[in-house]
């Protein structure tokens, strides 16, 4: 027999099916209408619905595990799935829209390791070896970006910034770009003393370019008030070019017959050049104005079988004759004739004028240091260089602050000259060890910023020395192939915009010094 409270139960639980319904109805009917109002009154306001930052994340791809949460948390959103039904939070339509994003187009050749001809003309200075013909794409980028890194001295702060998100306040982003500019200020522009580290320097067109030299060149050196640089050699001539960094024209050349020049020099008021010969006593001097020689073989109270080296001193008064068995003639460039002579033990190997003409350094080739009075000639002070064994240059800077001294271990001493004068046994401020074979040239710039050295000993043994950090700038010369060779003279333009290299092969190397914006 059937229980009659069967049909009754399900006849309620119909009942309740249909209510449910309706009631399910009528609460969407009730939420569309709240969205409807919602809707018009965040238009109103000027503000975004909730559901549609949600749809907007959804598509431009907001943080993943952020929507999660926000679903998770029952804020009975209504979202719309991809056929356009309405759905609720309970049905599961998130992990749909939050699956693993794609790229929009993929290409097959980009999983091809793709090789490229390391034979290339424009690709030749990247090999490693020469054996090396093909690299990947991927590897040679890598090998690009290790040669930036190793120019520039590592990774530029500016590339290490981290890019930020999100809106910034007016003048937040005022302090970030000034933030910007300072980390990157030596990029774009030149800080009023120079940076260690890299130095700022392109490779001109030679500055003889037009005249090289037929034989290896034992002068450079730019005038003091014209943009003029001279050249003189084994070639027995002497050239003079006017200096631009892109044509370099001539402007003359000298021919002095049978008269290998040693060294050459202009005066200090850049109107005559004097040049020495290797095995004579004559010398000459050149008139530009007139464009005269004028050869001076006789010299009142010099008792010297031949003339070499010289110094000018910096106010145009005197010229300093390094002579035999240590002697040094100081002679008047206005009666050409010797007023003093110093000796000194041993045989001399440089010296030099200070900067306002009155003293003289000079040291010997056993690595003695005097320093000299010019107007009494008596002898200040006199010190060995601190672990020299044999001497091979020295240089004085133009403001008389320091003083270097080259030996033949390649080993240059930096001094103050200020210690040198007052302390009995003064010691380097820094022994710089860069070379290894014989430090033969040495050369202050104007602002003593620059020590340039170099040695006539090995290819491309020329460095350029950061003061007052004492520290080789990393990026001179470039190592990848020889472009200095043997390092025979050097000199800096009169406000250090160019640098100049004589080697022996008669090339003049130009150099442009861009931390300076003078000549």
């Amino acid at each position: 027999m059937m229980d009659s409270t069967v049909p009754f139960v399900r006849q309620k639980q119909n009942a309740k099916r249909r209510l449910s319904k309706a009631d399910a109805a009528a609460h969407v009917t009730e939420e569309r209408r709240k969205q409807k109002k919602h809707a018009a009154l965040c238009a109103t306001l000027g503000e975004e619905d909730a559901s549609v930052r949600l749809l907007e994340e959804l598509v431009f791809g907001a943080d993943e595990q952020e929507l999660t949460e926000r679903l998770a948390e029952g804020n009975n959103t209504l979202l719309k799935d991809d056929t356009g039904s309405v759905s609720s939070e309970d049905d599961e339509v998130y992990p749909q829209h939050l699956a693993k994003k794609k790229a929009v187009w993929e290409d097959d050749d980009d999983d091809v390791e793709e090789d490229v001809d390391m034979t290339h003309r424009f690709r030749v200075d990247y090999n490693k070896s020469e054996a090396q013909t093909k690299m990947t794409k991927q590897r040679l980028q890598q090998h690009l970006k290790e040669q930036f890194q190793k120019a520039m001295g590592g990774t530029p702060n500016w590339a290490e910034m981290t890019t930020r998100t999100g809106k910034k306040k007016a003048d937040e982003e005022s302090d970030d770009s000034e933030e910007l500019m300072q980390r990157t200020g030596n990029f774009v522009g030149s800080s009023e003393s120079l940076p260690k580290g890299i130095i700022k320097i392109k490779k001109c067109l030679n500055a003889n370019n037009e005249r090289p030299g037929d034989d290896r060149l034992t002068t450079v050196q730019f005038h003091s008030s014209a943009q003029i640089v001279m050249t003189a050699g084994l070639d027995c001539s002497i050239s003079l070019f006017q200096v631009d960094g892109k044509s370099n024209p001539k402007i003359q050349s000298i021919h002095l017959e049978n008269f290998q020049v040693n060294k050459a020099s202009f005066t200090a008021d850049g109107e005559h050049i004097v040049a020495t010969g290797l095995r004579n006593k004559l010398f000459y001097m050149y008139d530009m104005m007139e464009g005269k020689i004028i050869p001076v073989s006789t010299v009142r109270g010099l008792n010297e079988q031949r003339v070499k080296d010289f110094e000018v001193s910096p106010d145009g008064k005197y010229l300093l004759l390094s002579g035999s068995s240590g002697y040094l003639h100081l002679m008047t460039m206005k009666t050409r004739e010797v007023i003093q002579s110093m000796k000194m033990n041993g045989d001399v190997c440089s010296a030099g004028f200070t900067g306002d003409s009155s003293k003289i350094f000079s040291n010997s080739v056993d690595g003695d240091v005097f320093i000299w009075d010019v107007r009494s000639s008596k002898c200040l002070k006199r010190f060995t260089d601190d672990g020299c064994v044999k001497a091979t240059s020295l240089a004085l800077s133009g403001d008389d602050v320091y003083l270097a001294c080259g030996s033949q271990s390649g080993v240059v001493n930096i001094y103050s000259q200020k210690d040198c004068l007052h302390n009995i046994e003064p010691k380097p401020l820094k022994a710089v060890m860069n070379l290894v074979t014989p430090a033969t040239s040495l050369c202050f710039n104007n602002t003593s910023e620059i020590l340039a050295i170099g040695s006539r000993a090995e290819d491309d043994a020329n460095r350029l020395v950061h003061i007052p950090s004492f520290t080789v700038f990393s990026n001179f010369p470039q190592m990848r192939k020889k472009t200095i060779f043997q390092t025979r003279c050097l000199d800096f333009s009169p406000r250090s915009g160019f640098y100049t290299v004589a080697n022996n092969k008669g090339h003049a190397l130009l150099f442009r010094l861009l931390h300076y914006k003078n000549f």
